[in-house]
C-alpha cells in the first residue's frame, strides 16, 4: 500500500432525511480503503401518483448494493455516528430497512466506531465506555434508553391520536418520536460486526483512538466529540439553567413507564362532549398545554441524542473533512471552547476544506461564530473555497414561523453564497433515481 492517498472520493448518497457518505481514499487503481459514515433514513423523497414516500425496503438495499460495487466487496470501516433511526436505520437486519444491513455486513469492516455511549458493555452509571462501574437507574447510558421508551410512548400516541392532537402536532411527535426509537436490528447488526474475527469495535469519545490510522496511512483522524462525562457534564444537561426541563423524566425504567402510562390514548368510546359545557373552554387550553409539553419533551429527546454525536476530522494531503454527525451546541463547546485544547481545535478547524453539515441544516449544529465565521476557505474560489455537503429532506422537520425549520433558512443561504454547496436535495428521485453525488478532493 502507498504511503499516502492521491486523493479522495467521497459519496453522498441520497436518504432523504437521513445521512450516508462513503469515503475513498485512493492510494492506487486496486488500492483503495472504504470508510462507510452512517447510512440512515426517517423519510425518504416522494415519488408516483400519487406522491408517497418511497419506501425504505426498496432503495436502502439499491443504495447497499451501490457501496458493495464501489468498494468491491469489502469496506475498511463503518462509523455509525449516533443512535438516531436517521443514521443507523440502514444497518437494519429486518424487513423493514428490506434487510440492507445484511449486505453491509457481508462487506466485513475491519472497525466499528461509534460514541462510547454506544459501548454494550458499558454499566448503567458510566461516564466513559468501561466494563467496570457500578450499575444505577439514575444514570446517563439508563436516561439514554429510557428517553428511547419515552419515544416509543410517544410515537404509539401519534398512531391512534386523542382529539387534541391536531394533524400539524401529530406529523411532527411521529416524525421526531420515530427517529428517537431504538432500532434494534441495527444496533444489533454494529455490534455483531464490531465483534466478528476479524474485526475491532471502537467506542470513542474527544481526544480518544478512532481505530482507523492503522487501515489508512497517511491520514491523521481527529475525535473531536462527543466528550465523555470525565470530560465535561454539559451533554448530560442536568443544570436548573438549561432549557431542558425534563431530564428528571429520564432517570430510569420507572419513570419513563410512568410517563408512558400517563401518554396512553383514551378509551374507546370517551367523548369530549362529556365534559360541561362551561368547562369546555379550561379543557382546550389544557390539551394546547398538553400539546406543547410533549413536543417540547420529544424535541429535548431528540437533542440528548445529538449530544453524543461523534464528531471526527480527517486529515489528508494537507486537506481537511469535517463529519460532525449531529452534534448539537453542548457537544460543540467542550471541544471549541472548554477543552483544553480547545485553541488548537479551532486552529485546526480554522483550515477545513470539506465541510459535511451538520444535522441536516439545522439550527444550533453548525455554530455560527465559533465554527462557521471560523471557515478560513469560505467566499474562495470554487476551485480553493469551501466545499459543503448537505443531506436533508426539507419540510420535515421544524417550522419557519418558530425559525426552526430545517435546513434553517439562514445557514442554507450562507451555504449557498459562501461555499460550494452539493446538496442531496438537487439529485434526481422518481423510479430511476440518482443514488449519490460525488465529490473528489485532490492535493
Amino acid at each position: 500500500m502507498a504511503k499516502t492517498p492521491t486523493s479522495v472520493e467521497i459519496r453522498a448518497y441520497q436518504v432523504g432525511f437521513g445521512d450516508c457518505f462513503l469515503i475513498s481514499f485512493i492510494y492506487g487503481e486496486t488500492d483503495k480503503q472504504h470508510v462507510l459514515v452512517d447510512f440512515g433514513t426517517t423519510e425518504l423523497p416522494r415519488r408516483g401518483k400519487p406522491l408517497k414516500p418511497a419506501k425504505p425496503s426498496d432503495h436502502m438495499p439499491k443504495i447497499a448494493e451501490d457501496i458493495r460495487t464501489v468498494c468491491g466487496g469489502r469496506l475498511t470501516a463503518v462509523v455509525a455516528t449516533h443512535r438516531h433511526a436517521d443514521h443507523i436505520s440502514g444497518f437494519g437486519t429486518d424487513a423493514r430497512s428490506g434487510k440492507s444491513g445484511e449486505i453491509i455486513k457481508s462487506l466485513k469492516p475491519k472497525v466499528v466506531l461509534q460514541p462510547w455511549t454506544e459501548d454494550p458493555s458499558a454499566s448503567k452509571n458510566a461516564q466513559t465506555a468501561t466494563r467496570t462501574s457500578n450499575r444505577s437507574t439514575k444514570s446517563f447510558i439508563a436516561g439514554l434508553t429510557a428517553m428511547q421508551d419515552i419515544a416509543r410512548a410517544i410515537y404509539e400516541l401519534t398512531r391512534r391520536p386523542p382529539e387534541w392532537m391536531g394533524p400539524s402536532l401529530q406529523r411532527e411527535l411521529a416524525f421526531i418520536g420515530l427517529d428517537n426509537i431504538a432500532n434494534e436490528s441495527a444496533v444489533r447488526n454494529l455490534i455483531a460486526m464490531g465483534e466478528s474475527s476479524d474485526a475491532k469495535a471502537v467506542w470513542a469519545h474527544h481526544g480518544g483512538d478512532s481505530g482507523l490510522e492503522l487501515l489508512l496511512p497517511g491520514v491523521k483522524v481527529h475525535v473531536l466529540g462527543p466528550p465523555d462525562l470525565t470530560q465535561t457534564e454539559k451533554i448530560r444537561k442536568m443544570r436548573k439553567t438549561d432549557p431542558d426541563q425534563f431530564w428528571h423524566l429520564f432517570a430510569g425504567p420507572r419513570n419513563s413507564e410512568a410517563l408512558a402510562r400517563g401518554m396512553t390514548p383514551p378509551r374507546a368510546g370517551w367523548s369530549s362532549h362529556r365534559v360541561p359545557i362551561e368547562a369546555r373552554r379550561f379543557r382546550d387550553q389544557l390539551d394546547r398545554i398538553r400539546g406543547d409539553q410533549l413536543l417540547q419533551i420529544v424535541r429535548t429527546l431528540d437533542d440528548q441524542m445529538n449530544n453524543t454525536s461523534l464528531i471526527l476530522l480527517f486529515e489528508v494531503f494537507g486537506k481537511k473533512l469535517l463529519f460532525p454527525g449531529d452534534a448539537q451546541i453542548e457537544n460543540w463547546s467542550w471541544a471549541l471552547q472548554d477543552a483544553p485544547n480547545a485553541k488548537e481545535t479551532r486552529s485546526l478547524l480554522a483550515g477545513v476544506d470539506v465541510y459535511k453539515v451538520g444535522h441536516h441544516g439545522s439550527l444550533n449544529a453548525t455554530p455560527k461564530t465559533l465554527l462557521w465565521e471560523n471557515f478560513q476557505k469560505r467566499n474562495k474560489s470554487a476551485n480553493l473555497g469551501l466545499q459543503t455537503m448537505l443531506s436533508t429532506l426539507p419540510g420535515k422537520h421544524g417550522k419557519v414561523r418558530t425559525r426552526t425549520e430545517v435546513p434553517r433558512r439562514p445557514l442554507l443561504e450562507a451555504l449557498e453564497k459562501e461555499s460550494n454547496l452539493h446538496n442531496t436535495n438537487d439529485l434526481k428521485f422518481g423510479n430511476d433515481p440518482s443514488l449519490c453525488f460525488k465529490l473528489v478532493i485532490c492535493p
